[in-house]
């Protein structure tokens, strides 16, 4: 399926059409109906809702409440092997000039400690859709046009229809496992999370997800979260589905960064451990690999910095990394605390992160030493 992005063929509309809504839309009562092409208005004094029917001249609306809105009607036909109809949802952030009451969005990824959400969907049979939750970063803090990077989590999908792209692997993400598919629109880069069964009601840290992402080096600390969005992709149908509850929260405070560190002058000669254990985890695609590697200290006494030195195995090579600071990206590598996680208690463990292309094969390293002593593997 190539589905183009929500508004992007209707760009001269927004600028016109869109313009003239969010002019005049206000805050929504109770059970207020929208059936304008790209009519909008805020809920909660927090978020927006908007109709967006971007792929079609035949009628839609929706019936806008506190908490979400509903499709009343929506009598567009798209192919499925195409794009879908529309994209009705309400949001958190900036979309298309319009930012949600109070937002701190955009907001530099580096700077959140935290991004929440929780969502209700409410689904019906006979109809072609996807329930969409997308999350939008950009390299800028872009409040308008189209974002370079789309994520997308499909809560739930009827019907042939597919995300952008093709399967790259799967992931485990707050405690559930995705198919990952990844690909581009032509105007955007997407990644999509598929559940395997539909997700009704769901609370979850959106930046699990945007994490994910940048360990597959899509996005960078630098990039901007835009906006968080939950709704549906209808191709064929979609009255009577529902977001009955929405709500999210972007934190800032910031966390360690997670690309390129800041590095640290470790200890000349760095105690030796007297017990390790590394768990290596992979998750390969195509000619590409990220690996999460965990440095359990065994030893009765705290590591106070450390160097974990391995050889990777022919053909594969490091293009960047996160919470370590790495000499060598071929052959043999050796990775170094950062400010941050340079102390690891007895029965402790830190973690630290990298991706790599392969020839063929992510296979993990043979061996590891801690401070020049061995490790063993979990």
């Amino acid at each position: 399926m190539r589905r183009l992005l929500r508004a992007a063929l209707a760009a001269g509309l927004l600028a016109t059409t869109a313009v003239t809504a969010f002019a005049t839309a206000g805050p929504a009562s109770a059970d207020a109906e929208i059936c304008d092409q790209y009519g909008q208005t805020t809920i909660g004094g927090r978020y927006v809702v908007m109709n967006n029917r971007w792929g079609t001249s035949a009628q839609q609306c929706i019936n806008v409440t506190g908490s979400g809105f509903a499709i009343t009607s929506q009598q567009g036909v798209g192919s499925t092997s195409g794009a879908p109809v529309s994209y009705p949802a309400v949001y958190l952030g900036c979309h298309y000039t319009r930012c949600s009451p109070g937002t701190n969005l955009p907001i530099r990824v580096s700077d959140i400690s935290s991004a929440t959400s929780s969502i209700t969907y409410q689904y019906v049979s006979g109809a072609t859709y996807d329930a969409a939750y997308d999350i939008w970063l950009d390299p800028s803090p872009r409040t308008d046009g189209v974002n370079a990077q789309e994520i997308m989590i499909w809560f739930n999908r009827q019907g042939s229809i597919q995300p952008i792209g093709s399967v790259v692997g799967n992931a485990t993400i707050g405690g559930r496992t995705w198919e990952v598919w990844r690909g581009s629109n032509g105007a955007n880069a997407v990644i999509s999370y598929v559940a395997p069964a539909p997700i009704t009601s769901w609370s979850f840290s959106v930046l699990d997800f945007i994490r994910d992402t940048q360990n597959r080096g899509a996005i960078t600390n630098s990039w901007y979260l835009t906006s968080i969005q939950a709704g549906f992709e209808p191709w064929i149908g979609g009255a009577g589905l529902a977001v009955t509850d929405f709500a999210a929260a972007v934190n800032g405070g910031g966390l360690p960064p997670t690309t390129t560190p800041p590095t640290t002058t470790p200890p000349t000669n760095p105690p030796a451990s007297s017990g390790c254990r590394i768990t290596y985890a992979t998750n390969s695609w195509n000619t590409g690999y990220t690996a999460n590697v965990t440095v359990a200290n065994t030893g009765s006494t705290a590591l106070n910095g450390w160097a974990l030195a391995f050889t990777l195995p022919a053909g594969q090579t490091i293009t960047s990394s996160w919470n370590a600071a790495l000499t060598g990206s071929s052959g043999a590598v050796t990775a170094r605390n950062i400010a941050w996680n340079g102390s690891i208690p007895a029965n402790g463990s830190t973690s630290f992160g990298f991706q790599a292309t392969h020839g063929g094969s992510a296979t993990a390293p043979s061996s590891f030493t801690l401070n020049g002593s061995p490790c063993t593997t979990a």
